[in-house]
C-alpha cells in the first residue's frame, strides 16, 4: 500500500532528494567516500556548499548584499541570534502562534520585545490585520506561516523597520521580495531537507550595530566570514537540500511551485467545507494556510474523530493527527507532497462520510 505523508514536520522529501542522498551516503561526488563521512573542507563539498547557495539565490531571487547561511541549533537558536545580532534596545514581534510566542520570548532576554498584535485570545485562529509598529524598534518580526494552527501570510509586508521572518514551513513555496527584508530564517525539515540544519538570508549592511560583545557561534559576521564553515556545518542536511533545491529547478522554480501548492490547498479546503462532517479551523480563506491545513469534525459528529483517524491510517494516510493543543486534524501539504496524496486523503473524507 502507498503510504501518504501528511507529518508537520520532519516531513515528505521529493523522492529525487532521497534517492540522490541515498547516492551521496553510498559514494559523494565520485570520491569513494560516503557524504557521512566526508570532510567538510574537502574541495567536493566545499562546491556542493556553494552549489547549494547559489541554489538558494537564484531561486528566490536574492539580491545583491545578501547572504546565505547554514547553521545548526534550528530555527529555535535563531530566535535568540536574531535579537542578539540586531537588538539594541527594542523589537517588535507580531504573535500569530506557538513558535512567534517563543521567538518573543527569547527577544526580551535582550531588551524590550514589544508585542503589536495577538490572535492568542481565538486560539490563533486569524492573522492580526489593524495594528501599529514603533518605529523607534530595531526591527519587526513575523512568522510567516503557523504550522500548529494553519495561519499564513502569504504576502510580503511593508514596513518601515528592518523585518524578520521565521519562514521554517513556507520557504520555498511561493515568491518572495527579499528585499524587503533584513533576515529570513528557518528549520529546513519542512520544505528544504532533513532535521539539522537552519538557514539563514541575511543583508550584510544590517549588522554590526548593536553594541553588545556577541559570542563567536552567535555572530551572523563570523558565519559570513566563514562562508558557514566557522565550524563544522551539518553536512549531511545541506548535501540533502542541494538536492531537493535543483528537483525544484527542474520543475520551474518557485512560482510554478506555487501554482502547485496552491492547487492541493484548494482541493482540500473545498472537500472540508463540502463535507458535512468536517469543518475548517480558520475561517477567513485569506488567512488559511497552504503548508498546513487544518480541521476538525464538525459539532454533531464530534465522536467519530477517532474512527475517522484509523479508517485514514488504514487507507495509508499518515501524520494527520492535530497539534495536541488544537486536536483534530492537520495536513501538512509541503512542496513534495504530490497531489495525488491530497486526492487519496480527500476521497478517504468522502468514503467516511458515505458510511457515517
Amino acid at each position: 500500500m502507498k503510504k501518504h505523508n501528511f507529518y508537520a514536520g520532519p516531513s515528505i522529501l521529493p523522492q529525487y532528494t532521497i534517492d540522490k542522498t541515498i547516492e551521496g551516503i553510498k559514494d559523494f561526488a565520485g570520491t569513494g567516500l560516503s557524504i557521512l563521512e566526508i570532510s567538510h573542507r574537502s574541495k567536493e563539498f566545499v562546491a556542493c556548499m556553494n552549489d547549494t547557495v547559489a541554489l538558494f539565490k537564484e531561486l528566490l531571487e536574492i539580491p545583491a548584499g545578501y547572504q546565505v547561511l547554514f547553521l545548526g541549533g534550528g530555527a529555535s537558536l535563531q530566535f535568540a541570534m536574531v535579537p542578539m545580532n540586531l537588538m539594541n534596545k527594542k523589537s517588535a514581534y507580531l504573535n500569530t502562534g506557538e513558535w512567534a510566542g517563543k521567538a518573543l520570548k527569547e527577544a526580551k532576554l535582550f531588551g524590550e520585545a514589544v508585542e503589536v498584535a495577538s490572535s492568542k485570545e481565538k486560539l490563533f485562529n486569524y492573522i492580526p490585520k489593524d495594528y501599529t509598529i514603533p518605529e523607534d524598534a530595531d526591527y519587526f518580526h513575523i512568522t510567516s506561516n503557523n504550522t500548529i494552527y494553519g495561519t499564513e501570510l502569504k504576502k510580503d509586508l511593508d514596513v518601515k523597520i528592518p523585518l524578520v521572518a521565521d519562514m521554517s514551513s513556507d520557504i520555498f513555496s511561493r515568491p518572495v521580495d527579499v528585499s524587503k527584508y533584513a533576515i529570513i530564517y528557518g528549520g529546513a525539515q519542512k520544505n528544504l531537507a532533513p532535521a539539522g540544519v537552519a538557514f539563514v538570508i541575511v543583508k550584510e549592511d544590517i549588522l554590526g550595530k548593536v553594541t553588545r560583545p556577541i559570542p563567536s557561534m552567535l555572530d551572523y559576521r563570523v558565519h559570513i566570514k566563514g562562508e558557514s564553515m566557522f565550524n563544522t556545518p551539518p553536512v549531511f542536511a545541506i548535501f540533502a537540500a542541494q538536492q531537493t533545491l535543483k528537483w525544484l529547478k527542474d520543475l520551474g522554480g518557485v512560482k510554478a511551485m506555487q501554482k502547485k501548492n496552491i492547487e492541493k490547498a484548494t482541493l482540500l479546503y473545498d472537500e472540508i467545507e463540502r463535507n458535512k462532517l468536517f469543518v475548517p479551523t480558520i475561517a477567513d480563506p485569506e488567512d488559511r494556510s497552504l503548508m498546513n491545513i487544518c480541521f476538525v469534525m464538525s459539532e454533531n459528529y464530534k465522536e467519530l474523530e477517532k474512527p475517522f483517524g484509523d479508517f485514514a491510517k488504514a487507507q495509508g494516510i499518515l501524520g494527520i493527527e492535530g497539534h495536541r493543543s488544537v486536536g483534530g486534524f492537520r495536513a501538512s501539504t509541503y512542496n513534495a507532497l504530490p497531489r495525488e496524496s491530497v486526492e487519496a486523503l480527500i476521497n478517504a473524507m468522502k468514503e467516511f462520510e458515505s458510511k457515517s
